[in-house]
Formats: structure tokens, sequence, C-alpha cells
């Protein structure tokens, strides 16, 4: 049985361990190169505790993490399953979470960004409702430096 509930501090070395893997596996050879060399394990590691309060963790019986979603006013920021439960519908599960928080925040429509080369992200959302509203260039600052990621806007009403 899979457990969803808000993240505690002791959560966030395993969600920042899933965010690397799958950021990598979603974003490598999509964005600046030099944004794909500033995410180390490490920086990982130094982004991801200030986030708990964002974050919503999937737990398996033994309370190893599955997944987690964080999300930012209306934007879902942030979408991770671990390999194995990769078309396992936990995903599904999670971003009906992360849209039920940003309906319950009081914004009657969600968006997140989806780096353009990411075909299967991209299906992913639109499977699930989602709209693609249009190019994004998205900012992000790593390593005290700003890139530029190419990406689309999705968007869905909540």
């Amino acid at each position: 049985m899979t457990t969803i509930r808000p993240a505690v501090a002791a959560d966030m070395a395993a969600v920042a361990d899933l965010w690397h893997e799958g950021w990598h596996d979603g974003h490598a050879g999509r964005v600046p190169d030099g944004l794909t060399a500033a995410r180390t394990l490490a920086a990982f590691h130094e982004r991801t505790p200030p986030r708990v309060a964002d974050t919503t963790v999937a737990l398996d019986d033994a309370s190893s993490l599955l997944g987690f979603v964080m999300v930012v006013d209306a934007e879902v920021e942030q979408v991770f399953v671990v390999r194995a439960a990769r078309g396992s519908g936990l995903a599904e599960e999670l971003l009906a979470e992360a849209e039920r928080q940003v309906a319950r925040a009081g914004h009657g429509e969600a968006w997140l960004a989806v780096v353009v080369g990411n075909a299967r992200a991209r299906r992913f959302y639109e499977r699930c409702g989602w709209h693609d509203a249009g190019d994004l260039p998205y900012e992000v600052t790593a390593a005290g430096q700003t890139f530029v990621s190419p990406c689309r806007r999705y968007v869905k009403k909540v």
C-alpha cells in the first residue's frame, strides 16, 4: 500500500536523491550544458531541505520513498517517481494531489513547466488532462549562474 503525505525533514535526503536521479533522466541533453553540470547530487542535497513545506511524498509499506511532488502557489514545480514505479499509476496519484493543493490554495488553474525535449513527460501530462499553453523560457539559477531552459507551459483548470 502506498501512503501519500506531507513531507517531514527526515524525508528530504531521499527526496534529494530521487530528485537528482529523475532530473537527470528528464533534463540531461535537453537544457544548457552548464545547468546539467551544476545539478550535482550535492547541489540537490543543499537545495532540498528548505523545500520541506512545499513537498508531498509517496512511501511504500517500508516507508521507502516512491515519489514526490513540490507545489508553490499555482505551480506544480516538481513531479518525480522512482524508476521502478514509473508506469504504475503513482505519478498520476501524486499529480492529482498536487492539483488538489493548488485548488485548496485558491487558484483556478495550475501550471507547470516541461522541458521541450521531454516527450515522455509531455505525453504523461496530456493524458492527465493538462494542455500545452506555449513556449516558456524558464529561468533557473544554479551554481551562481542563471540559465534559460527551453520549456513548454502546461496548464489545467483545477
